[in-house]
């Protein structure tokens, strides 16, 4: 029983830091044990447990707050006071937690919602694409042709640079060439194209100057 008492008021003083400074929401990576749960509710604080250690960064870096390991080293400035509103909502058969109209975001949650798995899966993988699209562009504002034009534009410059060399030096070139045309041909292809045709009119239009 003198176990119990020392353990009751070990939580209740933890308790007691947290409440000092009176937050609505508490959110922790471990667990909290029903002794804690009483005293935080009954002080009016929700409590969200066991998150992961990611997405405790993410509500972090949203609501503006900062992660604290100790309760005895809260400082108000650690408060995260930029969520607007905070919600458990039913969708589907699980239920989340959702912290909205924050202030000054750093960080978001996307939502994704499909038919089955597997749609579920393929519009993950779209979307991180996309994502990585945007970054790249923004890291590194620069863009090349897409539909084979990139690799159909260095064929040509290798097949020029070949012709201009005599002897065995030129095979190298050409067959580098040869291979950049594997792409736009594989894509004529797919389409229902005609190689032949498609790739000559593509090499007429490179020589005659056009992108």
């Amino acid at each position: 029983r003198k176990i119990l008492e020392i353990e009751e008021n070990y939580i209740k003083r933890i308790c007691s830091d947290i409440i000092a400074h009176k937050p609505t929401v508490l959110v922790t990576e471990k667990g909290i044990s029903d002794i804690a749960q009483h005293f935080l509710l009954k002080a009016g604080i929700s409590c969200i447990r066991r998150v992961r250690k990611s997405d405790n960064n993410r509500i972090a870096r949203a609501c503006g707050g900062t992660i604290v390991s100790r309760t005895d080293e809260i400082k108000e400035s650690d408060l995260g006071k930029e969520c607007g509103l905070f919600e458990v909502r039913k969708l589907g058969d699980d239920y989340f937690t959702f912290f909205e109209e924050c202030e000054n975001p750093k960080a978001c949650t996307i939502l994704l919602r499909g038919a089955s798995k597997d749609i579920l899966m393929e519009v993950e993988r779209n979307l991180q694409d996309a994502m990585h699209v945007a970054r790249n562009v923004i890291m590194d504002p620069r863009l090349v042709p897409g539909g084979g034009a990139t690799e159909m534009a260095i064929a040509v410059a290798l097949t020029a640079k070949g012709k201009s060399i005599e002897g065995v030096l030129q095979y190298p070139y050409n067959a580098v060439a040869s291979a950049f045309q594997i792409i736009p041909r594989t894509l004529i292809q797919n389409c229902g194209g005609s190689p032949i045709r498609v790739l000559t009119e593509l090499f007429s239009r490179q020589n005659g100057g056009e992108k």
